[in-house]
């Protein structure tokens, strides 16, 4: 089987049937380990949840339809703490002590770039699904680290779209404030190399550290700035502060936001409806997404999840199991370099449309174009991003 249409669900009969008829062989398999790194402590713990579920559910749909060649996925997890020491330390300890096949992650930007020297000493292959910096894929493929590979958009293809969709929409004078990490600092510097052509400027330049709960001084500030909108790429919990905040000084639908930091999770938005209307976001993914696959994928994850809905980490990691299984698969091969050329080849069909990668491993992939309107996201369009290399 090769593809995520033929690693679709089955029906129970079948799951039933195939695991009976595979289990001589995995008796006898060895597991295919994937190490799974994500901040499972910490304030931004709540996000390595969703990873390590996500990645799950797809492991145990993958076993149950017999695995690979009679080979059953493991998940491996490790905690990241989101801090470049801890990632490095748990990238490690998968490699020398747990000795993993493959490694996915980390979310936060930081440790992933932090890994990716780790990754390729030890010719372990790595594949990202949640960070976004774009300096990651830089590096990565003919940028030189040939074992990592990201199955997420960038910070640059993010930053460029919705600067694009807020000036057509009129808005040119943004107000920064955006959390202070490679993330957060990052989407504003491929946000600024875009301006210029696009007729936009910046007015103010905030940020703010994980943790931070009071932004009043700032969002004064903001007020008299002349600033049309608000561009904020954060971490999601701070989002429903920093609306709450937007009513107090008056700012309420007055200035958009723009960006990314979750602004379209039902509970952001039941926070403070009137700050978060008119938000404009670009998704990965989002439960809302049309799609058969999509809505079967929502489906499986809430039920198995006690009603749980998935975020876009979820999927990210849901979705990158898949595709790693199918370039094992493909490879006929656990072997770095028969999967590296696998991936590199790769067409995989997901539930958000065919996913490829360029020569830096990066996936050129759909994304979601949104706007919050009546309380509720809307989809308006998707862009499929290509990186351009020059001028970083």
């Amino acid at each position: 089987m090769t593809g995520f249409k033929k690693r679709a669900f089955l029906r129970a009969s079948t799951l039933a049937l195939c695991s009976v008829l595979a289990l001589p062989s995995l008796a006898q398999a060895e597991d295919i380990l994937i190490g799974l790194i994500s901040p499972n402590s910490g304030a931004n713990a709540r996000y390595g949840a969703f990873a390590q579920r996500g990645a799950r559910l797809a492991v145990d749909e993958i076993n149950a339809a017999g695995g690979i060649d009679g080979r059953l996925l493991k998940i491996v997890p490790a905690d990241s703490v989101c801090t470049p020491v801890e990632g490095v330390s748990a990238t490690q300890r998968l490699i020398s002590q747990d000795k993993v096949d493959f490694i996915i992650g980390d979310i936060c930007s930081s440790v992933t770039l932090a890994m990716q020297p780790l990754v390729e000493d030890a010719g372990i292959v790595l594949v990202n699904a949640a960070s976004s910096n774009p300096e990651i894929t830089y590096k990565a493929g003919v940028g030189g680290f040939k074992h990592s590979f990201r199955n997420y958009p960038t910070d640059e293809i993010r930053a460029k779209a919705v600067a694009e969709y807020a000036v057509g929409k009129g808005l040119t004078k943004y107000a920064v404030l955006s959390v202070d990490s490679d993330y957060g600092r990052g989407a504003i510097a491929y946000t600024k190399k875009y301006l210029a052509e696009l007729g936009a400027e910046i007015v103010t330049e905030d940020y703010y550290k994980e943790g931070e709960v009071d932004f009043r001084s700032v969002l004064t500030k903001i007020r008299k700035s002349g600033a049309d909108s608000i561009m904020i790429y954060g971490l999601a919990d701070t989002t429903p502060i920093i609306a709450r905040q937007m009513i107090e000084t008056g700012l309420a639908g007055k200035l958009p936001l723009l960006g990314n930091g979750e602004f379209s999770a039902a509970a952001t938005i039941a926070a403070a409806p009137k700050a978060m209307e008119a938000a404009i976001e670009a998704a990965a993914w989002l439960p809302a997404h049309d799609s058969d696959g999509s809505k079967a994928f929502v489906a499986t994850y809430m039920q198995k999840y006690d009603g749980e809905e998935p975020n876009n980490h979820a999927y990210g990691h849901w979705e990158t199991v898949h595709l790693l299984a199918s370039a094992i698969d493909a490879a006929d091969s656990t072997e770095a370099d028969a999967v590296i050329a696998a991936l590199e080849t790769i067409n995989f069909q997901s539930p958000m449309g065919t996913i490829t990668f360029d020569d830096h491993h990066q996936a050129i992939r759909p994304m979601l174009m949104l706007e919050i309107r009546q309380g509720a996201p809307v989809i308006t369009g998707a862009v499929a991003g290509v990186v351009s290399y020059t001028g970083n």
